[in-house]
């Protein structure tokens, strides 16, 4: 499981290129990434991909729950395990980490909606592959460094109710936008077709849109939210609150 595609996948293939050659960092590390209860060969994989982007990680074994709530980090890397909740919790209510980028590591889809309250951003696959892992940091570093200006989407794991076509189903989120969202689906649907989709973030109470399929892959599912709906202001409101702080 794996933050993937968004609403405009041809933009993501970008984003996901196969080849991804390092390239010296002689700046200063322009943000902080945590390692949170990450075994050695992990965290020094993990720094390692988070280096070529300029950000550097701070491997943190024990008291993270308090560092969390003190130190300001861009984003926070984390097993999914017992005590993680206690993590993200920490992080979330902390001032200077509340809109930190959450990464999990580990787990299955139902263990990742498990947390989807403390807003997970991205999944990284166990065990680590060096690849992969890099296309992940490459596909979110822009978040993590507060270039928002070029990074319009949010990358989020939630719970989506979908309904259209007499049925009614479960989704998983992966990214939003003010405009739609991509998720993760067993069922499919048909271009075009007429759905109703909700969900609920962090400060966000659930909120239901009209919106319709704009695009399909194997398991995963593009929708645009209604124009013409105005509960999609509260989205709009989340995400620039979101990119803001």
């Amino acid at each position: 499981m794996s933050f993937e595609s968004g609403v405009f996948p041809d933009l993501m293939d970008k984003a996901f290129d196969t080849t991804l050659a390092p390239f010296p960092i002689t700046r200063k590390a322009a943000a902080r990434a945590a390692l949170v209860g990450l075994s050695e060969p992990s965290r020094v994989l993990l720094a390692e991909c988070f280096k070529q982007f300029g950000i550097e990680a701070i491997p943190i074994s024990t008291g993270a729950a308090e560092r969390m709530r003190k130190e300001k980090f861009e984003a926070c890397v984390l097993a999914l395990a017992d005590g993680s909740d206690t993590v993200m919790e920490a992080a979330r209510g902390s001032s200077s980490n509340s809109r930190c980028i959450i990464y999990g590591v580990g787990g299955t889809a139902q263990e990742a909606l498990r947390y989807s309250k403390y807003g997970i951003n991205a999944m990284f696959n166990q065990p680590l592959e060096r690849p992969a892992a890099l296309k992940l940091v490459r596909a979110t570093r822009m978040l993590v460094l507060h270039e928002f200006r070029r990074y319009v989407r949010i990358p989020v794991i939630t719970e989506v109710t979908l309904i259209g076509d007499g049925r009614r189903i479960v989704a998983r989120s992966v990214e939003l936008s003010s405009g739609g969202m991509s998720m993760k689906s067993s069922e499919d649907f048909t271009n075009g077709m007429n759905v109703e989709v909700s969900f609920a973030l962090m400060t966000l109470p659930r909120v239901k849109l009209r919106a319709s399929i704009s695009w399909r892959q194997p398991r995963l599912l593009g929708v645009r939210f209604d124009p013409n709906d105005d509960r999609r202001r509260k989205v709009k409101a989340w995400i620039d609150s979101y990119l803001e702080n």
